[in-house]
């Protein structure tokens, strides 16, 4: 009696012992039993609000900063990183992409979005090639590669929005790390980005110029006003007063500028920066210029307005396979030059700015950029500020993120050196305080035979039939490889690729009707043309792949 007595108790405290653990496990470790509290002992902090401290601490706890400086007590349930000879950095901002977002299919109509040349507008009121209303929070899928690749070179967060038309949707940030689509979204929305490419040449449906454009630009913000006003009076006494038609453009662009969203105007070259100073006046908006290429002229007139500027860090530069007696004028020459120079002048100008990826898809090559414009004249911390703490407060989320400061989001990037050493390697990358340990990508192993370098014509019949795509290709000197594929299914980057000897490999990541799903080239390279397979959904399609306007794609021997 007595022993069974004895023996239930036992039981009975260890079954609470099981349950206290089971509730104090959480407080300690996250759901998937990664550590919650960390601290990174030891190590130079470069938090970007202020100077660097040496030999200092940062504490991480549930996601949050909560301590930082040289004498730091470090909670007893921390994880203690040790820091000596490490560089703790904010998480990196890439301050205008697409990552996150998978490639959208080729357009088939469908309200205000882009049309196919048989179902070409015939006026503004068909709303050609506006999508406001799409917001990249909605958007965000997980199994974008280029989310862990981008977050390997040491970005923690974007600015992220749809792309596509005219106002192809609304941008939000994004931290580039958790279980769900929803634990991305750090703010939504932030901006409405706005295109002013042409829908095309003579014939091809309105707007196909310029001019067109901006002035279809400009009607729809004017209607979108007018719009808001009506509503408002409407709502404030419907009695007598005809109702409002509803505009889903209209309505999208109102609650995205009712919440302080700016708007993305592109201006790149003199002309375009000058003419982006006036339509923002025209338009009435709280812009952002992007591109900035050519700031550099006019530097001194922005900062009049003012306005801050988003330098795509895709420097220009002529095109690989250009033909050789087509000579580029000196005005090209010149800003091919220069255009590393602008992040320089707008600093000295007192323009605030920030870098964004633009046409780079191999983020390391970011970095790189961004070192290009230090060597014509940048201070290297106005550089680390134009990849952390600059464009979080441009887009209004400097109390959150973009620098080492206590009580703001725990993103951290770890390195072994100066960010900006091509040496330099990241050890560590926190997200919303979980810890990443990027990986190394597959490297070739053997001496690359011949430069894979260039667009490539590729050819291959699908279960859907005969297509065709474009591979544009960058190899380094040890063979890896980098760039796009373009085709039916929309531009996406390369996750990853290679050519060892004459053998190369490289994968992208496609929007099918069963999601993104990987997609993987490998073959032979002979020096002129392709040959391989590609490997998708447990099948292997033949493809060839030529450069065009070679030899082989005319048919010659």
């Amino acid at each position: 009696m007595r022993s069974s007595l004895i023996r239930r108790c036992a039981s009975a405290v260890c079954l609470s012992a099981l349950l206290l653990l089971s509730y104090s496990a959480p407080t300690l470790f996250g759901q998937g039993g990664e550590p919650q509290y960390f601290a990174i002992r030891g190590a130079k902090v470069v938090p970007v609000s202020g100077p660097p401290i040496e030999n200092a601490t940062v504490v991480l706890s549930r996601g949050i900063i909560t301590a930082v400086g040289k004498d730091v007590a470090i909670p007893p349930e921390a994880w203690v990183i040790e820091g000596k000879g490490l560089t703790a950095y904010p998480g990196l901002v890439d301050s205008f992409t697409d990552v996150s977002i998978p490639a959208a299919l080729a357009p088939t109509g469908g309200e205000g979005g882009p049309r196919r040349p048989q179902e070409a507008s015939r006026g503004p009121q068909d709303r050609p090639g506006s999508t406001p209303w799409r917001s990249a929070a909605d958007e965000v899928s997980l199994s974008d590669k280029r989310i862990e690749t981008w977050r390997n070179a040491g970005f923690t967060t974007v600015v992220s929005a749809p792309k596509g038309g005219f106002f192809p949707g609304q941008a939000a940030v994004l931290d580039l790390g958790g279980e769900r689509a929803g634990d991305l979204v750090v703010k939504s929305p932030v901006a409405i980005p706005v295109s002013l490419q042409t829908s095309g040449g003579f014939g091809s449906g309105f707007p196909s110029s310029l001019m067109g454009v901006l002035a279809y630009v400009h009607q729809v913000w004017l209607d979108t006003d007018c719009s808001s006003k009506a509503q408002a009076a409407y709502e404030k006494n419907p009695r007598g007063i005809e109702r409002p038609r509803y505009d889903r453009t209209e309505a999208a662009l109102a609650d995205a500028l009712e919440d302080h969203a700016l708007v993305l105007i592109p201006a790149n070259n003199s002309v375009q920066l000058r003419r982006a100073l006036e339509l923002v006046d025209r338009w009435q908006v709280k812009g952002v210029l992007y591109g900035g290429q050519m700031g550099y002229e006019v530097a001194p007139e922005v900062a009049a307005k003012k306005l801050s500027v988003l330098v795509n860090l895709k420097w220009p530069e002529g095109e690989k396979d250009a033909d050789p007696e087509d000579k580029p004028s000196l005005r090209t020459l010149q800003f091919r030059d220069r255009a590393p120079s602008s992040p320089g002048a707008l600093a000295k100008a007192g323009v605030k700015f920030a870098f964004y990826s633009g046409g780079i898809t191999t983020p390391k090559d970011i970095v790189k950029a961004a070192k290009k414009s230090i060597d014509a004249g940048l201070a290297p911390e106005a550089a680390i500020r134009a990849l952390t703490l600059s464009p979080a407060e441009i887009f209004g989320i400097a109390d959150r993120l973009g620098s080492i400061e206590n009580g703001k989001i725990a993103n951290l990037v770890v390195t072994d050196g100066d960010l900006f050493e091509e040496k330099t390697k990241i050890k560590l990358v926190f997200v919303d305080g979980r810890k990443y340990e990027p990986r190394e990508p597959e490297k070739p192993k053997d001496a690359p035979k011949g430069d894979i370098t260039g667009k490539w014509k590729l050819s291959y019949t699908t279960p859907e039939g005969p297509e065709e795509s474009t591979a544009d290709l960058t190899m380094e000197k040890d063979g890896t490889v980098s760039g796009t594929v373009s085709g039916k299914r929309g531009t996406t980057s390369i996750i990853s690729g290679y050519l060892s000897g004459d053998k190369f490999s490289f994968t992208i990541n496609i929007p099918l009707d069963q999601g993104p799903t990987d997609a993987t080239f490998s073959g032979t390279f002979d020096g002129t043309s392709l040959k391989g397979a590609i490997s998708v959904l447990g099948l292997s399609i033949d493809f060839t792949g030529v450069k065009p306007g070679s030899s082989v794609l005319r048919g010659e021997r």
